[in-house]
């Protein structure tokens, strides 16, 4: 699981998850076998599945904000 620092900026968002899928590449290059590539959250899911998150968080976009 990966998040980016907090920015509403979808290109910087988009970098992050960028280079984590770039590691997970790279490891799979090596030794392979993960398969899930979890990023994101209801904050920025756009850019976490523009990167290829096969799995995202989206618990606010569901129940809300917390207190």
């Amino acid at each position: 699981m990966a998040l980016p620092a907090p920015n509403l900026d979808f290109d910087k968002q988009r970098e992050a998850f960028h280079l984590v899928r770039k590691l997970l590449s790279e490891n799979n290059n090596r030794l392979a076998g993960m398969d899930t590539l979890s990023l994101g959250t209801s904050h920025d899911l756009e850019a976490a599945i523009a990167e290829g998150s096969t799995m995202v968080r989206v618990g606010t976009a569901i129940f809300g904000e917390r207190d």
